[in-house]
């Protein structure tokens, strides 16, 4: 499919309800309202292309963007990209999940999720955290530097509340993938849950709530998934 097609069946598939919901979640700006099966949907027409990813993410529509996500491939992404990428997603959801996807999976992801983390700008600082913590699904333990990752708990234990909101929404969900992933730091993982105490967000007007640290991995470990890894972070 071509760049037009595309945007063409896009908006076609754009739904005043699902523009409410995405509203609702903090999307602004130009979108149709796609839901995300209808993306996968064209996805199966276009495959994985990434010089069409990259013209979609230009347009600027909420839409489009999180499309290109979906198609793109994340091992031919170079760091201008991704950083284009993470200053253009100012809404969560394309910078938590799809622009945190696609860099964890490309050659940068270590580089580009310790750059983000200690951004000033909010919604950067949360996509560093989310990669992180795709990293940590993604990567063998023993690729993964484990006195690194004992100190960015030790910065959520004591810097977590004093944190813009969707930054203690991730580095929550840091320390959840942590205790999930990383089989010798579950325990601690579960410590700095305990001292850090009940995670504090507004997510606006949805039914989403801030998952509990300890229920979550206590879950994963009931059902003998602790350290089980992901062959990709997309979903």
């Amino acid at each position: 499919m071509t760049f037009a097609e595309v945007m063409k069946e896009l908006e076609m598939l754009g739904t005043e309800q699902t523009k409410r919901t995405w509203a609702n979640h903090g999307a602004t700006g130009n979108f149709w309202g796609v839901k995300i099966g209808d993306m996968k949907l064209i996805k199966k027409k276009t495959k994985h292309n990434h010089e069409l990813a990259l013209a979609l993410y230009k347009t600027d529509n909420v839409d489009a963007m999180y499309f290109a996500g979906l198609i793109s491939e994340p091992q031919k992404m170079t760091k201008t990209d991704l950083q284009y990428w993470a200053d253009k997603a100012t809404w969560y959801m394309l910078g938590e999940y799809m622009v945190a996807w696609v860099t964890s999976e490309s050659n940068y992801g270590h580089e580009m999720a310790i750059e983000w983390i200690h951004s000033e700008i909010p919604h950067i600082a949360s996509i560093g955290w989310s990669t992180y913590g795709c990293l940590l699904a993604l990567k063998k333990d023993e690729e993964l530097d484990i006195k690194e990752i004992k100190s960015l708990l030790s910065v959520i234990q004591k810097t977590i509340h004093e944190q813009p909101n969707r930054v203690r929404y991730t580095m929550n969900n840091f320390v959840i993938s942590v205790g999930a992933y990383v089989i010798e730091l579950t325990e601690l993982a579960k410590k700095v849950a305990q001292t850090i105490g009940k995670v504090k967000v507004d997510i606006g007007n949805t039914a989403c709530k801030v998952p509990d640290a300890i229920p979550y991995i206590e879950k994963m470990e009931g059902m003998g998934r602790i350290g089980q890894k992901r062959k990709t972070v997309f979903c």
